[in-house]
């Protein structure tokens, strides 16, 4: 009997001894698998992915604006290469309506067209700021009955050098699914759609269709993220690039394609698991 008493707690000790082991050895594992994902997904890949082969001044450049209590805002995901004048009639020709200025009167008008679902195709758009100004330029095209769903663009004229003898004007374009309160601020303000690449391919095609675009390149903008949110709170997913389009000068129509620079391959292969990803996102 003692001897059977013996065997089982030296049984007992071992399989104790055993699940200890196997505890520690988890928790080392996952520890391990931890911090290898954290060194991946925010030092090894970031640091891969970025790239301004194509304009390296905009390497050092923001890539994020702000609101007027200097919350983040919509980051900027395209930008245009051209005078002013030739991003507004580039912009008129792809149908794009340019945004009225606020105003008591067109504060009025955007309001009494979401309430009353009616037609405001140049609403007004909120400011948002970059290089400690608001935009310089905006257009939006209507996606509905009212100002409340709209595809819009703002953009800033950039102090850095576009590597050609015109300037470079950056931007952010976004999609308003809805108005409402911010979730940040508890401001009217409209809501953006989560995929906003998809509004900067969107606003970039609607260009290319107009025949206004000569050449495109990319280079890295706020980079790869999946729980991104702006001013009013909203969450965005993007993978991070810049589109610049260079315009076709004095906006003569071009019936060629634009040329497209390659971007590096570890970036080309971003973009095919990206594209993998945004099938499952929202």
């Amino acid at each position: 009997m003692a001897r059977s008493r013996r065997s089982k707690r030296e049984l007992s000790s071992q399989n104790r001894y055993r699940r200890h082991r196997w505890i520690k050895y988890s928790f080392i594992i996952g520890g391990g698998l931890a911090f290898g994902y954290g060194v991946l997904a925010y030092f090894v890949l970031p640091t891969i992915w970025r790239h301004y082969e194509h304009n390296p001044k905009l390497a050092a450049s923001p890539k994020v604006t702000r609101t007027a209590e200097g919350i983040p805002g919509d980051p900027l995901n395209l930008g245009l290469v051209g005078t002013k004048s030739e991003v507004v009639r580039a912009m008129l020709s792809a149908g794009w309506y340019p945004a009225d200025p606020i105003t008591i009167k067109t504060s009025l008008g955007i309001t009494g067209s979401v309430l009353l679902k009616r037609a405001y195709p140049t609403a007004p758009v909120s400011n948002l700021y970059f290089f400690d100004r608001k935009q310089d330029l905006a257009f939006e095209q209507p996606a509905g009955s009212s100002a409340s769903q709209r595809h819009h663009v703002r953009f800033w004229q950039s102090p850095v050098d576009a590597n050609s003898n015109r300037p470079l004007w950056v931007g952010s374009a976004t999609f308003d699914r809805s108005s409402g309160f911010s979730h940040l601020t508890g401001k009217i303000t409209h809501h953006i759609a989560a995929d906003i690449d998809a509004e900067r391919n969107s606003t970039i095609a609607s260009l290319e269709r107009a025949k206004q675009i000569t050449s495109l390149y990319q280079v890295t903008g706020v980079g790869a993220t999946f729980q991104g949110y702006n001013g009013g709170g909203d969450w965005y997913y993007t993978d991070g690039e810049i589109t610049i389009a260079l315009l076709a000068p004095g906006n003569f129509p071009t019936n060629n394609a634009p040329i497209q620079a390659p971007n590096p391959p570890a970036v080309q292969a971003k973009h095919q698991i990206w594209q993998w990803l945004r099938k499952i996102l929202p």
